[in-house]
């Protein structure tokens, strides 16, 4: 057992009385044995003897029955009082100044002056005088100077034992009730320890499984290039997908060595750099680097179409989602990039393209034929229709407009896809294209009861561009404005100069779009889901075109609008030369 242990299992408590007793009814057992044996100590007053004899075991009674936990700790005293008095009647009954049993007086003595008080120093001297002084008062005999000087001088001896005896029992009754605290307090934190071990194993074990679970998943991941860099862009993590994707193992090239641009075609970097708006970088020198990760660096994670360049030589066209990598304290350490392969995704959309084109083609073909000889129809003099067959025709021939406008927009999205469509570029007063097609939109606003608004400012803005490209743009904004606007509300067209850029806000207060779905306007076909409640006709290409045409001319296309209240599409077209150069469009073909 150990001492800590030991020290535990002692009560920091005092013994029990009856414990503390034990000693005075040994002596006195003993005195009684000698003073009852033949030749022993002569019991000159029997009365008193007895008497003694009885007070003593009085004492041990009431030390024994009497709970004395449930009084103030200095009732106890009464005991070794008691036995004091007792060894009083114990000397008077076997000789007075002369009887040997004087000794025992230290047993009750040792006891109250080792009781916890300064007080008790003057109770154990003053019982003391009384064992000792008492047989010179009550014995008549002859008293010498000897015995007077013995009865006051032991007092005084006891009295200095006695705060001897009381001030170690306190020093040690501190010391005592400290090694009790730091036993407990050692108890404390050993069964703390023992918890924060069990704690740690338990962690351990989880910590393990989840290992395991991550590392399979990690390894499941074989159709996803995963790869981590830190904030230079050395490669520190490379994942099985990356090992498929890239044909290099991990071994190979967590070698502290290699760098993440070594596998991104170097055109697509140098193209990426010359996009990059200087005001808007987030380093004070840009390099290759910078090209992949200056939009994570600005706090947004990044989805971009690159090219991957295995060290056979062999391309992968891939999308790349790069996102920062964080610390425990949410301090950026680093990035990664997951890339997707994206060879079949775009082989599929080529031949989609293709296939949208060539029957674009086919289609156009016949429409216009059936236009041809329903306009031959019409004007026919020698066999005039009637009414009700020209009523007929005309439903014929809108449909059939319709229809060739149809074919013309999925001839005009195929053109784009595959990066090349015509642009004629010369100086455009965009005063002129906005006042065109509110010209042309009128009577379809008219006929809606909705009120349409321009507002074209006297002095021309001129930027360069395709009129006819940059028309069609506008007509597609008015186009939409009024059919999602319901009767009596409004569409205003503006054109407005801001700085080195041309704005042509179109704006109506109609039933508006849902925020969620904003970043979906432009791709091919979606249509808002509260175009589908109201059953607002159309595709969902009239947008995809707009942002085609406006991306073609440098500029960009602003979207805000808010479910019930309306929307404000804005085309922003730089005032300078355009560079048809987005990541849109891989190119435009461009006559000037």
């Amino acid at each position: 057992m150990t001492i800590d242990r030991w020290l535990s299992r002692i009560p920091i408590d005092s013994p029990s009385a009856f414990m503390k007793q034990l000693p005075t009814i040994a002596g006195f057992a003993i005195a009684a044995v000698i003073a009852v044996i033949p030749n022993g100590v002569p019991i000159t007053d029997p009365a008193l003897f007895w008497g003694g004899m009885a007070l003593v075991a009085v004492a041990s009674v009431l030390a024994a029955v009497v709970p004395w936990s449930r009084f103030h700790p200095e009732w106890t005293l009464t005991v070794p009082v008691l036995s004091l008095l007792a060894v009083t009647l114990l000397r008077l009954g076997t000789g007075s100044s002369f009887s040997p049993f004087a000794v025992l007086t230290l047993l009750p003595f040792v006891w109250i002056a080792t009781e916890e008080g300064r007080v008790n120093i003057l109770i154990a001297a003053v019982g003391t005088f009384v064992v000792l002084f008492a047989p010179l008062v009550i014995d008549g005999g002859t008293r010498t100077p000897g015995d007077v000087v013995r009865a006051f001088f032991s007092p005084l001896i006891y009295l200095i034992v006695a705060i001897v005896v009381n001030e170690i029992a306190h020093r040690m009754r501190i010391q005592l009730k400290a090694a009790h605290e730091s036993a407990e307090q050692h108890q404390a934190l050993l069964a703390q320890a023992v918890t924060a071990q069990d704690e740690l194993v338990l962690n351990e074990a989880r910590l393990k499984t989840a290992n395991r679970l991550i590392q399979s998943i990690w390894n499941a991941v074989t159709e996803q290039s995963v790869i981590g860099t830190d904030l230079d862009g050395l490669i520190d993590v490379w994942n099985p997908g990356a090992e498929k994707m890239l044909g290099v193992t991990e071994k190979q090239v967590l070698d502290g060595k290699h760098h993440v641009i070594d596998f991104h075609l170097h055109e697509e970097l140098e193209q990426r750099l010359q996009e990059m708006d200087a005001r808007f970088t987030t380093v004070s020198s840009i390099d290759d680097f910078s090209a992949l990760v200056d939009t994570v660096r600005a706090g947004s994670a990044d989805v971009r179409d690159w090219t991957y360049v295995r060290p056979d030589g062999k391309r992968v066209a891939v999308q790349v989602a790069a996102t920062p990598r964080l610390d425990e304290n949410g301090h950026r350490v680093g990035f990664i990039f997951v890339a997707t392969d994206m060879t079949q995704a775009r082989e599929f959309a080529r031949l989609k393209d293709e296939f949208v084109g060539l029957i674009s083609h086919e289609l156009r073909t016949p429409l216009s034929s059936i236009l041809g000889y329903l306009e031959l129809m019409r004007d026919d003099e020698e066999a005039p229709l009637s009414e009700e067959q020209l009523q007929y025709l005309g439903v014929a021939e809108r449909n059939a407009h319709r229809l060739l406008r149809l074919v013309g927009d999925l001839l005009f999205t195929a053109q784009v896809e595959s990066g090349r469509f015509p642009l004629e570029i010369k100086d455009v007063d965009l005063g002129g294209v906005v006042s065109t097609s509110v010209e042309s939109a009128g009577p379809v606003a008219a006929n809606a009861g909705v009120t349409l608004v321009s507002e074209v400012p006297d002095n021309p803005v001129v930027v360069r561009g395709d009129t006819v490209r940059l028309g069609q743009a506008v007509d597609n904004l008015v186009s939409n404005a009024l059919k999602f606007t319901p009767r009596g509300g409004t569409v205003t067209v503006a054109l407005r100069p801001e700085g080195e850029h041309a704005v042509i806000a179109v704006t109506d207060t109609g039933i508006g779009i849902p925020a969620v779905e904003l970043s979906q306007l432009s791709q091919r076909f979606f249509r808002a889901s509260t175009a589908t409640r109201n059953a607002v006709p159309g595709v969902g290409l009239g947008l995809t075109i707009t942002k085609a045409i406006v991306t073609a001319h440098g500029g960009r296309l602003d979207i805000a609008s808010e479910e019930g209240v309306g929307t404000s599409i804005s085309i922003v077209l730089p005032v300078e030369t355009p560079q048809p150069v987005t990541d849109a469009i891989p190119r435009a073909e461009v006559t000037k």
